[in-house]
């Protein structure tokens, strides 16, 4: 579970869900168009030549930076790795032949691991590893990220995930390489990688020296040419300009794939709009697994030595206008979410606004339609978001759980002796509900019939109460003078009420005394705490404010 920041825009949804058929159906290349040719006449004869699979398939990510999968409250976030094996394994009778790439960091949210949390961070790392053997991993490009336990540490988590490191400019990490070359369907393909893990004072990972990205990629493209392939992937944890410049300077590359050299926090991305580098597409997805790219490769005559040029055939040219339709569909999305619980939305206009959103996902549809194959070879782009709607692989959550258990029986017993802080002499500590409830007991009838109430037994069901990532939005005072810790919360569990009113010792003994407790606080609150991006999209405070109100409680 990671915990993310605020962002300023929320993610870009690129598939909705009532489309992600008819993607799949263009990504098949027009497989139905054979599938009776004995009721019917046959297809026209360019139809006929249409492939009915992409000879190499590429699933790119980008950056995903120790993303096991999403934290928050809102229903169906992006990312989670059991959901993108799930969507993968869906796949594998449409484009058997395919390779699954990265570039940017992968294994750790942060360069650097506070001490407290480190244990649970190299846990998570090593359970994103296995997860990455179970999707496939061929290779990837590192960010610095991936050296916050160090490059020996790094070099056994890549033997885990039975991928290759490729760097081809750095020096000094056993095992890393700049050329991988698969023969993938009988077509034989080379991957290069280069990196610049630095941080953001410009320092490499100690022991680690670059030397210029373009000359190592360059050899790499030689040498994988040498090896015999013929259509060439590259991958690069570089500044998306340099990685921009790299692609005009190597126009052998077919497709680049981009990630971050360096990542900070759990703050969620918007996609990057795929762009043509001359003949070769540039692409780069959002952070944190929320989404994957795919490529499809169609190659058609030219053997031996010839070289390949793939043309669009749909996709790139179309993606910066998928995406806007895709972040208007989402927007629209997350706000019918909150209406639709909300009494006082007029039925009428909630009619209205879904057939806004059957609007939206129609023009996204149809924009996602392929474009007829041309001569030649040519790829097609799409982009595919990675939602629990795709179900979850049930090896890889098996894994996920496994490294929940370890966590929260690890947390139990290493931080059993912590306590918070005492508050300071003539300042509030927290008292619970129970205390309250002494004045308060229409109030405390309100609370209980609340998700506030059960805050704590969410985590609990999912064996996550110890987990550091977790615990500090499901109690009350978490780590504030006076209040709790991820072991010493048996009376702040859920979050209560002076999650909002504040400490309330000071107020029981002088509860005339207004001063003393927050009396009306102002909904944004629960923005400042949890409920941010992101944790929770469109959150609208004044109107989710009404969940938690009733008789006795603000009613």
């Amino acid at each position: 579970m990671d915990r993310r920041v605020a962002r300023a825009t929320p993610p870009r949804r690129l598939r909705s869900a009532s489309t992600a058929l008819a993607v799949a159906l263009a990504l098949a290349g027009g497989t139905g168009l054979t599938a009776c040719q004995g009721c019917r006449a046959p297809p026209p004869a360019s139809a006929a030549a249409e492939p009915t699979r992409p000879t190499v398939r590429i699933y790119a990510l980008s950056s995903v930076a120790g993303a096991l999968e999403p934290c928050g409250c809102t229903k169906d976030q992006l990312g989670g790795i059991d959901h993108l094996a799930a969507y993968l394994a869906s796949q594998r009778a449409t484009a058997p032949d395919h390779l699954v790439v990265g570039a940017g960091p992968l294994l750790f949210q942060d360069a650097k691991l506070a001490p407290d949390e480190r244990t649970q961070n190299e846990w998570k790392a090593e359970a994103i590893a296995l997860a990455a053997r179970d999707l496939g991993l061929a290779a990837w490009a590192p960010g610095a990220n991936d050296w916050a336990a160090g490059g020996e540490p790094l070099r056994k988590l890549a033997d885990e995930a039975g991928a290759t490191i490729l760097a081809g400019n750095l020096e000094g990490l056993p095992g890393a390489t700049g050329v991988l070359v698969r023969d993938v369907g009988g077509v034989k393909v080379g991957l290069v990688g280069v990196a610049e893990p630095r941080d953001r004072a410009g320092k490499l990972p100690d022991a680690l020296r670059s030397r210029g990205a373009f000359e190592a990629m360059r050899a790499g493209l030689d040498e994988a040419r040498r090896q015999g392939a013929r259509v060439f992937v590259g991958l690069a944890a570089l500044p998306r300009g340099e990685a921009l410049r790299l692609a005009d300077r190597l126009p052998d590359l077919h497709v680049l794939v981009v990630g971050k050299p360096y990542e900070a926090g759990d703050a969620n991305d918007a996609h990057k709009a795929p762009t043509l580098a001359g003949s070769t597409v540039v692409v780069e997805t959002s952070n944190h697994l929320q989404s994957v790219d795919v490529v499809d490769l169609y190659v058609r005559g030219g053997g031996g030595d010839a070289s390949i040029v793939f043309a669009d055939a749909g996709g790139v040219a179309k993606a910066e206008e998928v995406l806007t339709l895709a972040s208007r569909i989402r927007e629209l999305e997350t706000r019918l979410a909150t209406w639709e619980g909300d009494k006082s939305v007029k039925p009428e206009d909630l009619a209205a606004r879904r057939a806004d959103l059957l609007k939206l996902r129609v023009q996204k549809a149809k924009l996602e339609v392929p474009d007829p194959a041309p001569k030649g070879s040519f790829f097609r782009y799409a982009v595919v978001e990675v939602r629990d709607t795709y179900g979850a692989d049930a090896k890889v959550r098996e894994r996920m759980a496994a490294f929940y258990k370890q966590v929260n029986h690890h947390n139990r017993v290493a931080f059993a002796d912590r306590t918070p802080p005492p508050a300071e002499a003539g300042k509030a500590e927290y008292t619970g509900v129970d205390a309250c409830s002494e004045c308060h007991e229409e109030e405390r009838k309100v609370w209980d019939g609340t998700r506030h109430n059960h805050a704590y037994a969410t985590l609990q069901d999912d064996f996550k109460e110890f987990n550091l990532d977790c615990v500090g939005c499901h109690v009350t005072g978490y780590g504030r003078p006076g209040g709790s810790t991820v072991t010493h919360n048996d009376k702040l569990r859920g979050v209560q009420c002076e999650s909002c009113h504040g400490p309330g010792s000071l107020h029981a003994k002088e509860p005339k005394n207004k001063a003393l407790i927050i009396g009306k606080p102002p909904p944004e609150t629960c923005t400042t705490e949890c409920h941010h991006p992101p944790h929770v999209e469109s959150f609208d405070a004044a109107l989710k404010a009404q969940n938690i109100l009733g008789p006795g409680h603000g009613q």
